[in-house]
């Protein structure tokens, strides 16, 4: 009953190319500046874009990330990983190198069937990072966040390809691989995907074996909104059948975290005299309401 409003909603926005901006948040305990200030010095065109106790903002080769002063509550596992491209082993051994120092391996540096030299390991943050030559030209972005469909959302790989896609402007498919009978415990299942939201390119994949892990709010993407007309539409469209949370967090029928926030609240924030009755504000708000953040 309540699909069909969202669709309509869906043709009138794409219609007037709203520009959200899309990005990923990682949550730390306390090491949102040291671990934004490492990944910087790891990637080339990069560097930190501002900071408040709370939030880093930071670019890595183009792409826009925050980090966030969270707490304990939750840990980064292998459900979502950054997806790095490489054109040569030197590249390869460069990143691997930097990003698995004090890290731990899941896969080895090693050949593979998908790749001639690829590895799967955890930074000294817990973040998780998959190192792989390929083609830039086949990727045309650095890093890429990778989705694993494990545990109760084996399966579901596609299904969320698809509904992503149906949200955002500039959305395409660019291509999903399944698994086919020489693996019937897994076929029809996604080997890989690839696809863009907004311009942005993401990756997802249904996981190959037994795995019991699951999406976390350590693992987020950010959707920036102008309005609030675009706050509630994408509030609705990713609540529908997911779960409402706090402060413009919230999760989708997959379990997937999103943060649906408004593109003023960074200068609310980053502003001394505006930011105690900022914060004070959304504390108390599932939803972002603009107006009671401009008017607390």
């Amino acid at each position: 009953m309540q699909f069909q409003p969202i669709l309509f909603n869906l043709h009138y926005y794409k219609n007037n190319r709203m520009k959200n901006q899309i990005y990923t948040c990682l949550w730390f305990d306390g090491q949102a500046k040291d671990a934004g200030s490492f990944y910087c010095s790891v990637f080339s065109n990069s560097g930190i874009i501002s900071e408040n106790p709370v939030v880093v903002e930071f670019e890595l080769e183009g792409e826009r990330f925050i980090s966030i002063n969270g707490g304990p509550e939750f840990s980064f596992n292998p459900s979502a990983s950054l997806f790095v491209t490489c054109d040569t082993d030197e590249e390869v051994r460069y990143y691997w190198d930097k990003l698995s120092d004090g890290g731990s391996v899941l896969m080895p540096l090693a050949k593979y069937e998908w790749s001639e030299n690829y590895g799967w390991c955890t930074d000294k943050f817990g973040v998780n990072w998959q190192i792989y030559k390929g083609k830039m030209s086949e990727v045309n972005q650095r890093i890429v966040p990778l989705l694993l469909f494990a545990d109760k959302q084996l399966g579901n790989a596609e299904k969320a390809v698809r509904f992503y896609t149906s949200l955002f402007q500039n959305s395409e498919i660019q291509g999903i691989l399944h698994y086919g009978k020489d693996r019937p415990e897994l076929e029809g299942n996604v080997m890989h995907s690839q696809f863009i939201l907004n311009g942005k390119v993401f990756m997802a994949m249904d996981a190959d074996g037994n795995h019991e892990m699951n999406f976390n709010e350590a693992f987020s993407f950010v959707v920036e909104c102008d309005s609030q007309e675009e706050i509630d539409f994408y509030w609705n469209a990713i609540t529908n059948e997911g779960e409402e949370s706090m402060c413009g967090w919230c999760k989708d029928k997959f379990g997937v975290s999103w943060q649906i926030i408004p593109s003023v609240l960074k200068e609310l924030m980053s502003d001394p005299e505006t930011r105690k009755k900022t914060t004070e504000a959304f504390m108390k708000m599932k939803k972002f309401e603009i107006e009671k953040l401009l008017n607390p």
